[in-house]
């Protein structure tokens, strides 16, 4: 057996380790899911089920009213990923390719706004949203995208466009068109795999919200999926069988969206920018 065989092997045996390290918590939330409570405290852990118990996933979903909480958090997830794609992408397009004043300066405030833990601002914009009267309503979560969008994804977004020559926007100005134009037409297609990061990262961010969830909604009724799984957790006991059945069915749609854009989340993140 040569070097190269055996480098192979070591390679190989080290992702199939690191896959089953990546798996096992998946595995032992459908595992769990499918279990009653008395073998999910079992002692040795059972690793499967004696009996498949398929009914905690309905029972998990009529237990709570999930249809609703869904409804709310596509409420709020669909006008946040409208508003970062149209805001990001041009707060991007502006610190990547346009001159003006301090931009060095306004880029790096941008960028220290990331290091500022969002805990830090919550009270006080907390305050703000209740003194114009609209906390326990969903504006407080949907319009803060419709500025900037977000520092992280103002950052990742700049950083593709600056491997994209900067000689296409150029002959399309001295063709007569205009920035808006060359954004719209030229770069907005180039920095789709870019674009398809942010908006992966953007839906997994909303609908993992829990925090700010919980802050700014009090009524039962407004309730997102996040808040929703909090309802399985009693004072004394708590549900786990429905409550992993719940989770199994709530990280689901996160798992389709990643595997419907994988591609582009993959080229998105090697920035590699135009090809050919």
């Amino acid at each position: 057996m040569n070097s190269r065989t055996l480098g192979a092997i070591c390679t190989y045996v080290f992702l199939i380790l690191m896959s089953v390290l990546v798996f096992l918590p998946i595995y032992w939330l459908l595992r769990s899911s499918l279990m009653d409570t008395m073998e999910i405290y079992a002692f040795p852990p059972i690793w499967f089920p004696h009996v498949f118990r398929f009914e905690n996933y309905t029972e998990a979903m009529t237990r709570v009213p999930f249809l609703l909480y869904f409804k709310n958090t596509l409420i709020i997830i669909i006008p946040v990923l409208i508003g970062v794609t149209l805001t990001s992408g041009l707060a991007a397009f502006a610190f990547a390719r346009l001159e003006f004043p301090l931009k060095n300066l306004w880029f790096t405030i941008v960028i220290m706004t990331i290091l500022l833990p969002s805990i830090v601002t919550l009270i006080p914009t907390y305050i703000g949203w209740s003194r114009i009267g609209l906390v326990n309503t969903f504006w407080p979560l949907i319009v803060p995208a419709f500025f900037g969008g977000g520092a992280f994804n103002i950052f990742l977004l700049r950083q593709f466009l600056l491997t994209i020559p900067k000689e296409l926007d150029e002959s399309a100005v001295i063709d007569g068109a205009n920035y808006f134009v060359v954004y719209l037409k030229i770069i907005l297609p180039l920095i789709k795999p870019a674009m398809v990061v942010v908006l992966l990262f953007t839906f997994v961010g909303v609908w993992n919200d829990f925090l700010g969830q919980l802050v700014y909604l009090g009524d039962q009724q407004m309730f997102t999926v996040a808040l929703g799984l909090f309802q399985f957790r009693g004072n004394l006991t708590t549900a786990w069988s429905l409550l992993m059945a719940a989770a199994a069915v709530l990280i689901a749609p996160a798992v389709v969206v990643f595997l419907i854009g994988q591609r582009y989340f993959i080229e998105g993140l090697t920035m590699t920018g135009i090809k050919g």
